[in-house]
């Protein structure tokens, strides 16, 4: 299972993922992302992950395309970090 949360402030979208980052959740995550970021102009899109279980392949490509449209992700365990790192190329803080 999948929660997504949306903080909507003036300048930041933040999109809250709980539970695990896999199909058949995805296709949810992808319209909610879609929807919600067309209809807004942020300065910021960000996506916390500290709440995610598990990332399967899907969920990592999911994350890369988000990525390419400027969302930046926060991560609070390793192998997130390490998920996140792989995915913009940067290395891990």
């Amino acid at each position: 299972m999948l929660r997504v949360t949306v903080h909507d402030t003036p300048q930041t979208l933040t999109f809250q993922l709980e539970g695990r980052l896999a199909n058949p959740w995805l296709q949810a995550l992808e319209k909610c992302w879609r929807d919600t970021v067309a209809s807004r102009r942020r300065l910021v899109f960000r996506v916390d992950l500290t709440g995610v279980t598990s990332i399967d392949p899907a969920g990592k490509a999911c994350l890369a395309a988000m990525h390419h449209e400027g969302a930046r992700f926060y991560a609070a365990d390793c192998l997130t970090k390490a998920t996140v790192a792989e995915i913009t190329g940067q290395q891990e803080p």
